[in-house]
């Protein structure tokens, strides 16, 4: 992996980390926003284009929220390789449902993010929401990402499910701040940890939070309101990911969602999603984890399980 300083690739570790070894996740470049009274980003059908990958949690949001609100015939999409490796994100298609860069033919991920800034400093990360009026990244913070896509289109799709509801959002926040620290980013900051000291301070609030989630949901089918917000978008990319890849390959491992009653139950319900569910490929997530990180795996075994809870 590497990132880009001055629009020029430099190779990195991909766990940038502090210095007590706790993993440190790299804030997002690109946080504009699209709104129909905005002075350079409107809602327009085939104007944006989202650059995702199968196995990333975050992206895998996006996909989700573009399904609900029925965005597929608005915002098209490339997906990149599951194998992140010395060259960041590549437009691969020798894996099966990867599709090549759909909009500039490019080898790299990275190239997308110079055509936007020829002298940028960032990470390069999926996802990344790309203006083609503009020949720009609107954003790549897929919390942001998710919002934009809940409101911004609307109008022109006829689609008024709203999953952030005026009525429900402080507690929405509430969760969602736990979730993002404890759990979306606590099994990163487990597995990338770099003392036994991080790993272990990490790895207890993560399991302490699940057993907290285990207990909202004791009655309940949704973390809110029992109502399905963005709260459970947020939360489940996680769950999904959870026995195939991080138990394992992050140490996670002091229990699985199966052996949780309601996390369980609560996650094979999203699955049976459509939206979930079609946008879900274990196959990229399994390989990407484990053919990646070459510092955790560098033998880069792919294991054969385990077997679903679905």
């Amino acid at each position: 992996m590497g990132k880009l300083i001055d629009g020029k690739w430099e190779k990195a570790d991909v766990a940038t980390t502090n210095k007590e070894g706790g993993y440190d996740r790299i804030p997002r470049s690109f946080l504009d926003t699209i709104s129909p009274g905005h002075s350079k980003f409107k809602p327009e059908k085939d104007r944006y284009h989202l650059y995702v990958s199968y196995a990333c949690p975050w992206a895998h949001r996006t996909l989700i929220m573009r399904e609900l609100k029925d965005l597929n015939s608005f915002i098209g999409v490339s997906v990149v390789s599951p194998d992140m490796l010395d060259e960041g994100w590549t437009f691969e298609t020798d894996f099966a449902a990867t599709t090549g860069d759909k909009l500039f033919n490019k080898n790299f991920m990275r190239e997308v993010y110079v055509l936007a800034d020829p002298k940028v400093t960032t990470s390069v990360t999926v996802p990344v929401l790309w203006d083609k009026e503009n020949k720009t990244i609107v954003n790549n913070e897929s919390s942001e990402i998710i919002r934009i896509f809940n409101t911004a289109f609307n109008e022109l799709t006829g689609n008024q499910l709203d999953f952030y509801p005026e009525a429900l959002r402080s507690k929405i926040d509430e969760v969602n701040e736990l979730v993002y620290h404890n759990i979306n980013n606590g099994v990163y900051k487990s597995g990338f940890a770099k003392t036994q000291s991080a790993y272990d301070e990490n790895v207890s609030k993560l399991f302490e939070s699940l057993d907290r989630i285990e207990e909202m949901l004791e009655g309940n089918d949704y973390l809110v309101g029992n109502t399905f917000t963005e709260a459970d978008i947020r939360l489940v990319t996680t769950l999904l990911r959870f026995d195939p890849v991080y138990h394992g390959h992050f140490k996670c491992n002091r229990k699985r969602i199966k052996d949780y009653q309601n996390l369980s139950r609560y996650t094979a319900k999203l699955y049976s999603m459509n939206a979930i569910k079609s946008t879900t490929n274990f196959e990229h997530i399994v390989r990407h984890y484990h053919y990646s990180h070459d510092k955790i795996n560098p033998y880069r075994i792919i294991p054969i399980g385990p077997e679903t809870m679905f």
